[in-house]
């Protein structure tokens, strides 16, 4: 269960935070959905999440080198169902490297059963598809595909709590790039002359390592030579 047991202004790696109204705040809550907020990195400020699949969801984003910032509940639209006019509000909002917009929804597979939830999604893909808006559905079969996920939550725990700068990150990662492949424990060892962490470039994108194995100090670290940052997708036939 999340617990937001840290006090304080989360400001992870940006020195003011990023600064968000939600478009849709829970007055009432519903029984059996575990709520509460994520201290991210990337936004500098606490993320509210609504239900464990959204938490697995964060764990996601915060760790794909492909997207820079994400928002909860970012905007409220107005969509079209046959005579009426309807609201609908994502689950997030991702802001991609290439600066492209996409709206999630992250559902568990069962609930896309339910014939009034499919014919609402149904709805706001027709309404994004003509407004030219990026819009996925994440599944609990697309965020909790293990052991991927499982060791992209091992990987962000050991990372730096404020990530180096992109600059840092280049220059060690140029410095010892002839050095690679090396186990995570090796790269740890050598990185740790400079205050770097090899979970931060795996972060970043600079290195990469099969996720398809738990992963472990053992695990084979390899540099990234295809500068996509593609070393996991989320959605890869969405991009990011």
């Amino acid at each position: 269960m999340s617990k937001n047991l840290w006090q304080g202004a989360w400001r992870g790696n940006r020195p003011d935070g990023d600064v968000h109204k939600r478009a849709r705040n829970i007055i009432t809550p519903s029984g059996g959905i575990v709520r509460g907020k994520f201290p991210s990195r990337k936004n500098g400020r606490m993320v509210h999440h609504e239900g464990l699949l959204e938490l697995e969801a964060i764990y996601l984003f915060e760790t794909s080198p492909n997207i820079v910032r994400y928002r909860e509940q970012p905007v409220t639209i107005h969509y079209p169902d046959e005579t009426r006019l309807r609201r609908y509000t994502p689950d997030f909002e991702l802001v991609l490297t290439t600066g492209e917009i996409i709206f999630i929804e992250v559902k568990p597979t069962r609930s896309l059963q339910h014939g009034d939830v499919q014919h609402k999604l149904d709805r706001v893909a027709e309404y994004m598809r003509r407004s030219e808006t990026a819009f996925v559905i994440l599944t609990d079969q697309v965020i909790r595909q293990e052991p991927r996920l499982s060791n992209l939550r091992w990987i962000y725990h050991r990372a730096s709590r404020v990530p180096p700068s992109s600059d840092a990150l280049a220059v060690a990662i140029n410095k010892y790039r002839n050095q690679f492949p090396l186990s995570l424990t090796a790269a740890a060892n050598l990185f740790d002359v400079g205050g770097i962490d090899p979970y931060s470039l795996l972060l970043a994108g600079h290195l990469r390592c099969s996720l398809e194995q738990p992963i472990s100090h053992e695990t084979l670290i390899t540099i990234d030579l295809e500068a996509d940052n593609g070393w996991f997708c989320i959605a890869q036939e969405h991009g990011f």
